[in-house]
């Protein structure tokens, strides 16, 4: 098998670990009598493990210069504590555990996207003829995913994460790593980096764009159930959602340009706003699933552009770090208050205002994004036109 095909299983099956992971973590919970207020605090409190646990095993990979043996460690990890999660019914050892799994298993992601963005950079490929596979992955055990907790209960799920977290070991075991920097890693470039005004107003459109993102990923399948919707439909829109972004990762190199990012971002977040506002005054759970088909405008458009502009402004010598960073916000900070203070929310005023209120983070989001662009998009395309 070669380098590539062995890469594009890993993908496919670390994103199918995620899918089991990030949308059906708080339909278990529910699952086990927790209320939405409990799930946000553990939610929450893992994305607070995740800014630990991210920023750590990224500089490790950048310091070892090895991105496959990190992942090694963190697969095997990953498989005990994933067990041990989806085989729990009391609270402080779900607490626990979720926050042991938070530790090995989120900081695989920005890992495996710097493994991607490098190898497909040094192939000549594009990014998104691997990423694909990850959505594949995602979106074919989001469905099978709400079959099992449906027909073969809840526990079941645990069997089926070790068993995916041990195929993405075997498959790690025998993948290529990531090409090394030529440069030598030095904090005074990353110190660089992070202190760009440039950087950090990128980082906070991120952020402001990734909090209704990730509440509609916490709250979702407890919004669906909330409606009368069953855990299978759960799986089927997580399905629809990831299966959309099939086609729009495979097409990246089509449709992404160089220094056109923030003006993409920016369009991706105005179809959040519609996705999330839409979702707010939808009260058949069916029509709520089939919502998530606008995933194909949302999520893959933000992310593969994000990554992209990440990547023009970071140094090489720090792009795992620097899509740690993405990531962390992304998924970390952002998971915080998105849980935290949507668990709260929804618990107090429920689902409906929950969703319109990050309709309005959205529009927020979009916004933001055209004004960075009318900074720096537009200067980068003169610098490289000229």
């Amino acid at each position: 098998m070669s380098h590539s095909s062995l890469l594009k299983g890993f993908n496919f099956f670390y994103f199918a670990l995620l899918a089991i992971f990030i949308p059906f973590l708080p339909v278990y919970l529910d699952d086990q009598g927790l209320n939405p207020s409990q799930i946000g605090v553990i939610i929450g409190t893992g994305g607070v493990i995740t800014i630990i646990a991210q920023p750590l095993w990224g500089m490790i990979s950048d310091r070892t210069k090895t991105i496959r043996k990190v992942l090694i460690v963190l697969l095997i990890l990953s498989a005990l504590t994933g067990f041990g999660l989806y085989a729990s019914s009391s609270y402080s050892l779900l607490v626990g555990l979720a926050m042991l799994t938070y530790f090995v298993l989120m900081p695989i992601d920005p890992l495996t996207e710097s493994l991607n963005f490098r190898v497909s950079e040094a192939a000549g490929t594009s990014y998104g003829s691997i990423r694909t596979f990850g959505a594949l992955g995602y979106g074919v055990m989001a469905l099978l995913s709400g079959y099992f907790m449906t027909y073969l209960g809840a526990h079941s799920l645990a069997y089926l994460f070790a068993g995916l977290a041990l195929v993405s070991l075997v498959l790690t075991i025998s993948m290529p790593d990531a090409p090394v920097a030529g440069k030598p890693v030095t904090l005074k470039s990353l110190k660089a980096f992070l202190g760009s005004k440039e950087t950090l107003l990128f980082l906070l459109l991120v952020f402001i764009s990734s909090v209704p993102a990730r509440m509609n990923d916490t709250f979702l399948g407890v919004y669906i159930k909330e409606l009368g919707g069953s855990s299978s439909l759960v799986g089927q829109a997580w399905f629809l959602a990831a299966g959309s972004e099939i086609a729009v990762f495979a097409l990246s190199f089509w449709w992404l340009r160089p220094g056109r990012e923030l003006i993409t971002i920016s369009i991706a977040g105005a179809f959040y706003f519609v996705r999330f506002f839409v979702s707010a005054w939808v009260t058949d759970p069916h029509w709520l699933a089939y919502i998530q088909l606008l995933q194909l405008l949302t999520f893959p458009v933000f992310y593969s552009s994000a990554i992209q502009y990440l990547y023009r402004i970071v140094p090489a010598e720090w792009r795992a770090t620097g899509q740690t960073v993405l990531a962390l916000l992304f998924f970390g900070v952002s998971g915080i208050i998105a849980s935290y203070a949507g668990g709260a929310l929804y618990e107090a005023a429920g689902g409906q205002l929950l969703f319109l209120l990050i309709s309005a983070l959205s529009l927020a989001g979009m916004v933001f994004g055209w004004i960075l662009y009318a900074v720096y998009g537009r200067r980068a395309r003169f610098l490289k036109e000229s």
